[in-house]
């Protein structure tokens, strides 16, 4: 067991290294979920077969010792030296493969449950959501608000609350599910959003917006204009130059259900299909959204963000947001 023990640890390495050094992408739910399982399996082998196995052990020894100890009285030995309980602790002691898996099943359990079911934390890479979230905030998000969902296979168990307009949300990103990403949802099934000469609308209706100055994003170093909008009951700031020209690439594209998009040189218009979402980061003008790539389709999701819990650079920016 030791053996095998030590070539799982072995494995475990090269998929971490690799992953870190960017050779392919790493699954955590996946990783986590295998880790779990394999950390039951030497949990219940420890619990049923070897620590039953070593408590024999350690009865059988003092049953021989106390069978010595009453033959040399017999003799009229009283004193005899050895301390059994020396022995009988060597015995019960677990070797280092059950201490480094059965004995991390119940951290690695909870951890599952923990991030599977209920909150999950994320990095923020990028500056698609500033001024919302700016570079290396770190977010917790809701995984039950949206519904439960098997980990792994992402399978909906039990629905929750419906994604609402101004939700911010993290899912799958369509193109490459194994990644995850984060934006803003602008329309829910059923909306017909228009985003033509930098301006927003919604079935219709230009979404509310108001000018606040100018923001200074560190990360690029430079000014943008920064302005409130409005969805729904939700007022967030975003960045947007109004004079900037819309431009979203030549030809037509090739995403699902991309015929219920328009595309002309003042934006783009679409009607967003049942079960889907229209994203858009809150840095309008520095964001690859639903605009390129098309709708979020709702098995995609994966919570609602809701708290920054650390930054790192900036603790005033732990805290809730919208």
């Amino acid at each position: 067991m030791s053996a095998l023990t030590a070539v799982l640890y072995g494995a475990l390495a090269v998929y971490l290294g690799g992953w870190f050094f960017g050779h392919w992408i790493g699954n955590f739910s996946l990783l986590l979920f295998v880790l779990t399982v394999v950390t039951l399996g030497y949990w219940l082998a420890e619990r049923y077969r070897f620590r039953p196995a070593r408590l024999a052990a350690a009865a059988n020894l003092e049953s021989q010792d106390a069978a010595r100890r009453a033959e040399l009285k017999k003799m009229g030995i009283e004193r005899v030296d050895g301390d059994v309980q020396e022995a009988k602790a060597r015995l019960m002691m677990q070797p280092w493969w059950l201490d480094w898996t059965a004995g991390l099943f119940p951290v690695i359990l909870a951890v599952f449950v923990l991030r599977s079911f209920l909150f999950e934390p994320f990095k923020i890479p990028s500056g698609s959501m500033v001024p919302t979230l700016l570079v290396g905030d770190l977010i917790l998000v809701n995984k039950f608000h949206y519904g439960v969902r098997l980990p792994v296979i992402h399978k909906k168990l039990v629905a929750n609350n419906d994604v609402q307009r101004g939700d911010v949300i993290v899912f799958r990103y369509p193109v490459d599910p194994r990644l995850d990403y984060i934006k803003r949802v602008v329309a829910i099934p059923g909306d017909e959003v228009s985003f033509l000469n930098q301006k927003l609308s919604i079935n219709g209706q230009p979404a509310p917006l108001v000018a606040q100055g100018e923001f200074f994003d560190e990360d690029s170093l430079r000014h943008a204009p920064r302005f409130a909008e409005k969805l729904g009951a939700v007022e967030h700031g975003i960045l947007l130059e109004p004079n900037r020209p819309s431009y979203y690439g030549p030809g037509p594209k090739n995403f699902p259900h991309a015929e219920n998009c328009r595309y002309s040189p003042e934006g783009v218009v679409c009607k967003v299909p049942a079960g889907h979402y229209f994203v858009m980061g809150d840095n309008r003008d520095n964001s690859q959204d639903s605009r390129f790539w098309g709708f979020v389709p709702d098995e995609n999701l994966v919570g609602k963000a809701f708290f920054v819990w650390m930054n790192f650079g900036n603790l005033s920016r732990i805290g809730g947001f919208h």
